[in-house]
């Protein structure tokens, strides 16, 4: 496993993502879990597509199988989509 890469510690700085890996037995639930709380953590500007490729590039390799390398390509494959937060308020005509 390569977690001193320098790589790594830039997309992660809290570490979430490399001490995923290090658990073993980790389901589904609890990768999202994590990935939330790591996207939730990344600054306003950053790059989230990239920082999961950066990720998945350092970890797939050491583990294929392992349910955080599927997120992590999920979530640069396929853009998280933000919709609007103004609620039903903002739809009715005024």
């Amino acid at each position: 496993m390569r977690t001193g890469n320098s790589a790594s510690i830039a997309a992660d700085e809290r570490g979430l993502i490399r001490e995923a890996f290090r658990i073993e037995r980790l389901t589904d639930a609890d990768c999202r879990s994590i990935f939330f709380d790591w996207a939730l953590g990344l600054p306003d500007d950053a790059d989230l597509q990239q920082q999961a490729a950066r990720l998945h590039a350092i970890y797939a390799k050491d583990f294929p199988d392992h349910p955080m390398t599927r997120l992590l390509k999920d979530a640069q494959e396929n853009p998280m989509k933000t919709g609007s937060r103004r609620g039903r308020f903002s739809r009715r005509a005024r």
